[in-house]
């Protein structure tokens, strides 16, 4: 074999050992990221009051997305394959897999009434906290003796009923002075 021929060997074998490397780092990179979800994503379930319907249904949505990224991780490792065979593979190609998988995994998992429920228990939660937050910053405000919401929203009312009843007096003054012409 000729120099030339040896060193393009040595080339294209780097180019795919660099290639299967990044591969298999994004493989285990998404793999890591999909865990992360899926066991915040229980602790959550786990956490909240949910029926017996819903946290079914949470379940099955859990066990779907799993398919999807096993599916997801056999996709790529045939790619990979493919291309420590010799096959042109484009990079691009392992990010759409991943990309389409994620998708469809976060549908299987947020489509379902568990996910639903979680969400609302969510909003329940944080807007228990707003309310509680402002019911410390209007005890703070009056405490330093500074005008609260509810102090400014009563001075907004006096205002509109000022503003009506001078209304309701001009009319009657215009009333008047039409009479006296």
């Amino acid at each position: 074999m000729s120099n030339q021929a040896e060193e393009m060997q040595e080339q294209w074998t780097s180019l795919v050992q660099n290639m299967n490397e990044a591969a298999a780092q994004s493989v285990e990179q998404n793999m890591d990221a999909s865990a992360a979800f899926m066991e915040s994503w229980g602790d959550a379930m786990e956490d909240s009051m949910l029926e017996q319907d819903d946290l079914a249904a949470g379940v099955e949505g859990y066990s779907n997305a799993y398919e999807v990224w096993m599916d997801a991780a056999d996709q790529i490792f045939e790619r990979t394959t493919d291309a420590a065979e010799g096959e042109d593979v484009a990079l691009t190609e392992f990010r759409d897999i991943w990309l389409q998988s994620a998708n469809e995994a976060f549908k299987e998992v947020m489509g379902t009434s568990a996910f639903a429920a979680a969400n609302g228990q969510l909003v329940n939660a944080m807007m228990d906290m707003q309310e509680q937050a402002d019911e410390m910053t209007e005890e703070t405000l009056e405490d330093l003796g500074m005008p609260t919401q509810s102090d400014i929203e009563e001075v907004g009312e006096r205002l509109v009923e000022i503003e009506r009843r001078q209304h309701s007096v001009e009319t009657k003054l215009d009333n008047i002075l039409e009479q006296l012409e």
